[in-house]
């Protein structure tokens, strides 16, 4: 593993001349809070190599070796994202061999499945849920880790290929572009909303207060613990306790047993901080209202669904590559408004 100025800039100086570059990244999102890189895996022509970004070194010279450069990835979605909140770092154009793999038709587009159909080779499974924190890591991690972008140069070129002949090479390379796109425009959750998680709707005003103290304090806690959140309280928990403290229902039977006593207290401490807050200063409730779909509108969603549906059968591809059912709503009610947000080839299947 390269863990040292010296060999980072070794690596560095030989990815500004490689003809090819894959690539993947490894998280801890199970097993600490925040989230961090703990792992970059580069495969080039003749090396496999893994780059630690725990060990507190520089990687500006490995991200401006990978400028400018098109970078093979898997599902390259997470890896985008995890990238450009960390490090920062935007590819200028990617392979994403999953995104391919769908295009040409593919129903099972997993790298071990990808690997198995177009390679003859099985990898071992086994770390995906790894802790890529701890070191140093095991052998059979290191391998692991290594087989994530063996592989994928590879199968890239098959897949070029494939998409070529069949005239979609376009097609992945915008949506690989919306990809990067859609990465750098990422930005989570409204932090003023964050808290209205997944059943905050039933809860009453006094109820939402409860629960923004109950969501901000297991968020102060996961950090403290170096753990994620639901570690420290599953989100059923949190509503329940949101719940039961605003209708006057008793709490502690909702706590878990092996909860410790400073945390429970605590968590008391919260909830009575958000039974504590003025009627004046509790959180809206917000309803969501169905709005109105004329005859004319359905008619028009429904015969979006029938061409995408055709063009999807046609062409040996997942319908929802094309546009989801929510984008079929949204472009009958208005096409003009709606319409710029699909890619110049989902456009020209629709119209």
């Amino acid at each position: 593993m390269i863990a040292t100025s010296e060999r980072l800039a070794s690596l560095a100086a030989v990815l500004r001349q490689a003809d090819w570059l894959a690539i993947d990244t490894e998280a801890d999102s199970l097993h600490s809070y925040p989230e961090k890189l703990c792992l970059v895996q580069i495969s080039f022509e003749g090396a496999h190599e893994l780059v630690d970004p725990l060990a507190g070194l520089d990687l500006s010279p490995l991200w401006q070796a990978l400028l400018g450069r098109e970078l093979i990835f898997h599902a390259a979605d997470y890896d985008l994202r995890l990238l450009h909140r960390g490090p920062g770092f935007v590819p200028t154009r990617i392979f994403d061999t999953m995104l391919a793999a769908r295009l040409v038709g593919c129903r099972e587009f997993s790298l071990s499945a990808l690997v198995g159909k177009y390679l003859g080779i099985t990898l071992e499974k086994g770390s995906q849920k790894a802790d890529w924190s701890r070191r140093p890591l095991t052998p059979r991690m290191e391998e692991y880790a290594r087989n994530d972008t063996r592989h994928l140069k590879p199968v890239a070129d098959l897949l070029r290929a494939e998409l070529a002949t069949k005239g979609r090479l376009a097609w992945h390379e915008e949506t690989c572009a919306r990809l990067i796109a859609d990465a750098i425009a990422f930005s989570g959750t409204d932090p003023d909303e964050v808290w209205r998680i997944k059943g905050s709707s039933r809860l009453s005003r006094l109820g939402l207060t409860v629960l923004r103290e109950i969501w901000h304090w297991r968020e102060q806690e996961a950090r403290l613990a170096n753990r994620p959140p639901f570690f420290v309280l599953s989100h059923d928990s949190v509503i329940a306790i949101a719940s039961a403290s605003s209708t006057g229902h008793p709490v502690d039977p909702l706590i878990p047993p092996r909860m410790a006593p400073q945390r429970k207290r605590s968590l008391a401490d919260a909830v009575a901080r958000g039974l504590a807050v003025p009627s004046t200063q509790q959180p809206a409730i917000i309803r969501t209202r169905s709005r109105h779909v004329s005859d004319s509108e359905k008619k028009r969603a429904a015969e979006l669904q029938v061409r995408r549906d055709k063009h999807a059968t046609e062409l040996g591809i997942d319908p929802t590559l094309i546009a989801s059912r929510g984008m079929l709503n949204d472009l009958a009610e208005s096409w003009d408004k709606n319409a710029p947000r699909l890619m110049p080839w989902q456009r020209v299947l629709l119209s």
